[in-house]
């Protein structure tokens, strides 16, 4: 009796170890992600794809690199072309090939985003920045944004790391630069009410000698039909009339109702 319950628990376990075997034949590379195997510690170049796959128990281990987009922020200070300080804030995009993955793990690890691409934007956005000056960092920000891009790819896409977008989220320039930028915008904008004055008054005063212009050639017609025709005063003066006889008329002391002496006539 005792044989047999030392037979069953041999037989339990060892089916328990050959279970616990089985399970580390096999390992899962989750989605977006692509398993490096490592023999021995040694980096098989080549690479799994997302799924179920067999591996040697015990030789073999799988680490599992992201191939997804990932983003990191990066902060620092760089110098612009006309020696203004900028403290700068940036995010980028990024994702691994995934026939990169194995050899980014084997020479840089999983810590690849501070060991390279920190290091490389900071470095990517002093190179630029020191091509533009301060207040072209701030009229041209998306051409600057789109030159850092560009440089960082160029020192990135070699380990098999891609750039996706490349964002300023925030440049900041010191007080007095600041104080600065206002000074100049006042500047601008009381230059700009002066010009919009001097435009206004060179109209206003246009318009008086236009008036002037026409007033004086008016003069000039009449003058010249009074030397030619001296009834035409007359005709002016008639021509003027609204046909209402005045209510009284006067001579020597005496006033007449005009009117009713032009009803009595009728």
């Amino acid at each position: 009796m005792k044989k047999n319950v030392a037979k069953i628990v041999a037989i339990a376990v060892c089916a328990v170890l050959v279970l616990g075997v089985c399970a580390t034949c096999f390992t899962v590379v989750k989605a977006g992600h692509t398993g490096v195997i490592l023999t021995f510690g040694a980096v098989d170049e080549n690479v799994l794809d997302e799924g179920l796959h067999f591996k040697i128990p015990l030789i073999q281990t799988v680490v599992q690199m992201n191939n997804r987009t990932q983003k990191t922020e990066t902060e620092g200070t760089a110098s612009s072309k006309d020696l203004q300080i900028i403290s700068y804030k940036v995010a980028v995009n990024f994702h691994v090939k995934n026939e990169s993955s194995a050899t980014l793990y084997k020479n840089v690890g999983k810590d690849y985003s501070t060991v390279i691409i920190e290091p490389a934007v900071q470095e990517s956005i002093k190179a630029v920045t020191a091509q533009f000056t301060a207040e072209e960092l701030i009229t041209k920000r998306q051409t600057v944004g789109d030159q850092i891009k560009v440089a960082l790819s160029e020192k990135i896409n070699s380990y098999g790391i891609v750039v996706e977008n490349f964002n300023i989220v925030n440049f900041d320039f010191s007080e007095e630069f600041n104080a600065a930028v206002e000074a100049k915008q006042t500047a601008q904008q009381q230059a700009l009410k002066a010009e919009q004055d001097l435009a206004r008054i060179e109209v206003e005063a246009q318009q008086k000698i236009t008036q002037a212009e026409a007033e004086a050639e008016s003069i000039k017609l009449i003058q010249d039909a009074l030397a030619k025709s001296p009834d035409y005063v007359d005709y002016v003066k008639w021509s003027k009339w609204d046909g209402e006889l005045p209510e009284v008329m006067g001579s020597d002391g005496v006033l007449v109702d005009m009117n009713e002496l032009a009803d009595k006539e009728e």
